[in-house]
């Protein structure tokens, strides 16, 4: 392959450009600026095998029971054992992962056996990774198109041939290319409440199904349990729950510890149906995280971010504990790639939290989603290096055919709000046959109308409705309860192997 467009700058997008760079003739395109992404936000830090008494093994069986039975275990073991190299890469790339007295400082997260997450400038892991990758890219010969809209994959003969893409002038272009590599994020923006970013609207994802790719697990969207309930729902990272913090209710008690025995540090689909429950039992009031016991003095340091937001919405969170309640945080579904990022199109790959490789289940596991990033980014860099499109090698598994269903006739007008209310209310946090199935005629409806395409924002809501109507599909078809995804009207229980995938017609 001679010329390869990346698609998105975080983390994925960003280790793909730079290690494809080095053989290839590289464009990276990024709606915002170059360093805005999911990455940057990314607090609590990044999960690998890096200590002596520590093992991949380990990392493996705590991966495999966050995902609740539904984890790839191959994409498990490439992602756990070539996690630590990825990691001593980017330490290479200029990351100065925090230590104590000369070793890494180890982090405990929620569902891991072992302290294995490392993390930058207390809480600020992800944005020194974006900072560390950006300035490589910078002087690697990658060309750059920022504030730079991705409309839709071009297609030749049922092979990706390049991307329409749409400047912030409005200016369109179309621009050619032997390979396209999504790394466009998730669409955190399906929901009202969320810590992603506002350029989080799922573009690559939507972009991809138009162009007929298969996208699996859809359903499986995780909410983090603890955003703050002041202003924009500022992320307060697990890691303040794994240095001590505790979650309590409206009088002061806590009540994790009676839902399961790793209370606050249960996997976090548990910790996040809690706190819902809690708060729906005091009148929709918000729990409280109480991180009091830490001190002040601890909590500037290891938590510097955080602790600058808490002050700034006027919480002395070293006196007084911090409203909470969840938000939507990652999408574990995406586009179904292979172990190398190919996708089932000829010519598309995607890499990061667009794709679905298989690694999280049903639930992933807090602080592998940067690891993800960074080891699939390397992977498919390398694929390009030998992949002929015309011999693709992934063939697309039997679809499960989506139920007949008739739109509502009194769906009220669509907007982002409206679609956000939708999701929120029926795809949330808890789920039912009743809210999903009238969810989904307001979602037909909606997409049987013209969708107007005049500005980015439309077409960011173009994206959105198109997958909001595809997740809440999936969640119709998956009647179990089983990792994010919880039905109301039906118990946990073992997860059944038929995963919904979708795909649209070119």
């Amino acid at each position: 392959m001679t010329r390869v467009i990346v698609v998105g700058s975080g983390i994925a997008g960003l280790t793909a450009a730079l290690h494809a760079s080095q053989r290839h003739d590289v464009l990276l395109v990024t709606k915002s600026s170059l360093g805005q992404s999911n990455t940057r936000y990314a607090q609590g830090g990044i999960a690998g095998v890096m200590f002596d008494d520590d093992s991949v093994e380990a990392h493996i069986a705590d991966t495999l029971s966050a995902g609740a039975g539904l984890c790839d275990e191959a994409a498990v073991r490439v992602l756990c054992s070539e996690g630590p190299a990825r990691i001593r890469q980017l330490i290479a790339l200029g990351v100065e992962f925090d230590r104590t007295d000369g070793e890494f400082a180890r982090g405990r997260e929620a569902a891991h056996s072992y302290p294995r997450v490392l993390h930058a400038g207390g809480d600020a892991t992800g944005a020194r990774i974006e900072q560390a990758l950006v300035a490589r890219v910078l002087n690697s010969g990658v060309r750059i198109a920022e504030n730079t809209f991705l409309v839709d994959l071009l297609l030749t003969n049922g092979t990706v041939s390049g991307v329409a893409l749409r400047d912030a002038d409005g200016m369109e272009r179309d621009e050619r290319a032997d390979a396209v590599l999504l790394a466009t994020g998730g669409a955190g923006q399906l929901y009202p409440f969320t810590t992603n970013p506002s350029v989080a609207t799922g573009d690559g994802a939507a972009a991809a199904l138009r162009a007929g790719a298969l996208l699996a697990d859809l359903e499986f969207y995780q909410f983090h349990p603890t955003a703050l309930t002041t202003g924009d729902h500022f992320l307060v990272s697990e890691a303040v729950r794994g240095e001590g913090a505790v979650l309590r209710n409206a009088i002061g008690e806590r009540f994790l510890p009676a839902l399961h025995p790793a209370a606050e540090l249960a996997p976090r689909d548990v910790v996040a149906r809690g706190i819902a429950a809690e708060m729906a039992a005091q009148g929709g009031l918000p729990v409280v995280l109480d991180a009091t016991a830490l001190g002040a003095e601890f909590l500037a340091h290891r938590f510097p971010v955080i602790d600058r937001a808490v002050r700034a919405s006027g919480i002395d969170w070293s006196r007084e504990p911090v409203p909470v309640s969840p938000a939507a945080h990652y999408w574990m579904g995406g586009v179904v790639t292979d172990l190398d990022g190919r996708t089932t199109v000829p010519g598309l790959y995607a890499v990061g939290e667009v794709a679905r490789t298989g690694v999280h289940g049903a639930n992933r596991l807090a602080s592998n989603s940067l690891l993800e990033g960074a080891v699939f980014g390397a992977r498919a860099a390398a694929a390009l290096d030998t992949d002929n499109p015309a011999s693709w090698p992934v063939a697309p598994p039997p679809l499960t055919p989506a139920p007949e269903r008739t739109p509502a006739l009194d769906a009220p007008s669509f907007s982002r709000d409206a679609l956000q209310r939708v999701m929120w209310d029926a795809a949330g946090l808890l789920r039912d046959d009743a809210g999903l199935t009238a969810a989904a005629g307001i979602l037909d409806a909606w997409s049987a109308a013209p969708v107007p395409t005049g500005s980015i924002r439309d077409l960011e809501d173009r994206n959105l409705l198109a997958l909001g109507r595809e997740l809440v599909s999936s969640a119709l078809a998956r009647t179990e309860s089983v990792g994010a995804h919880a039905r109301s009207d039906s118990p946990a229980q073992a997860p059944v192997a038929a995963t919904r995938e979708v795909a649209a017609a070119c």
